[in-house]
């Protein structure tokens, strides 16, 4: 079932199947938003209004979206979430499996392959849970049963609805996570419509099975969000007893310079220059408070998922996989 005039009669038979289900064809808002897309995008109105009323409102979905959120661990428990050993040693696998396009996706790209690796394993454990939630019931639960975030949902179930078309891909067939995260790399369908590459040129665009295609869409990701290649991710520093503490973890972004922080005493021996732009955050860990200068590719991945934690798992998981590896390239 495609984007086609047959849309609708494939829709009858699962409406039959789901009638006990509550579907959003009766809802305000989507019928709505079905008007937009007509006007906005020349969508058929008829099969619009079929795939709303099979868009089915999930409760699971609701109560997932409002747990709290990730920030509320400490560094400590949440590493143990993401630097396992089940995931190191899958990091290790799906290198090895894909060492050529990881290599490719770093010769055009400039990222390295172990944080396209570790990107991939935080997300999905290399493939291996992309999400349960049909991506139609997602964006649709949520741009029009949570009127908190139905702005960005409203929009991202858009962008899905033209990714699909323009895809031939029926909407109602991908599944994904409970806010509509899709494929390898767990792209929205803004992110896939603005970053997601064909990387072998074999005509289509697939982060669903294709893991060349999601190797270098992650890759396009950072670069598109500001990664420089060959320069590192973070630094450790140990503050001064005059160390300012009162700009520890004051901002993702980068609003210092490596000189800057050692100024208000956070030193480096890294190998930094003093005017990359930098910013200092500390993390709790097992053995005490442990203190980081972030730079401008720590940055870069937080715009991925915006919590300096993510971006730390991601880093270390990567160099754990590097060394478990053996340094093979």
């Amino acid at each position: 079932m495609k984007w086609t005039t047959g849309l609708l009669a494939g829709l009858g038979l699962v409406l039959s199947a789901c009638a006990q289900e509550q579907g959003h064809g009766e809802n305000a808002q989507a019928r709505a938003f079905v008007d937009y897309m007509v006007a906005e995008h020349n969508f058929n109105r008829d099969e619009l209004v079929a795939l709303m009323q099979e868009a089915k409102r999930k409760d699971s979905i609701l109560k997932a979206i409002k747990r709290p959120a990730e920030k509320a661990k400490p560094w400590k428990e949440y590493r143990e979430i993401f630097i396992t050993n089940a995931r190191i040693s899958g990091g290790v696998d799906f290198w090895d499996k894909n060492a050529d396009a990881l290599k490719a996706a770093e010769e055009k790209y400039g990222v390295p392959p172990e944080l396209i690796v570790a990107i991939i394993g935080v997300e999905t454990r290399y493939g291996g849970n992309m999400g349960s939630y049909r991506v139609l019931d997602a964006l649709t639960t949520l741009a029009f049963d949570y009127p908190r975030r139905s702005k960005f949902f409203t929009k991202e179930l858009e962008n899905y609805l033209l990714m699909t078309r323009d895809q031939n891909i029926d909407p109602t067939s991908l599944k994904g996570s409970y806010a509509g995260a899709m494929g390898f790399g767990q792209f929205m369908p803004s992110s896939y419509r603005h970053y997601a590459v064909d990387f072998n040129g074999d005509g289509r665009v697939d982060i669903w099975t294709d893991t060349e295609d999601a190797i270098g869409s992650v890759a396009n990701y950072f670069v598109e969000h500001g990664w420089k290649a060959g320069e590192p991710v973070t630094v450790i520093t140990q503050p001064l007893p005059n160390a300012d503490m009162t700009i520890v973890n004051d901002d993702l972004q980068p609003k210092w310079t490596i000189g800057e922080l050692a100024a208000k005493g956070f030193p480096t021996t890294a190998k930094v220059t003093k005017d990359m732009p930098a910013n200092v955050f500390s993390l709790d860990t097992r053995d005490g408070e442990q203190f980081w200068i972030g730079l401008n590719n720590f940055y870069t991945i937080t715009r991925y998922n915006h919590s300096r934690l993510y971006a730390m798992a991601v880093y270390e998981l990567g160099q754990e996989i590097i060394k478990a590896r053996g340094g093979r390239s």
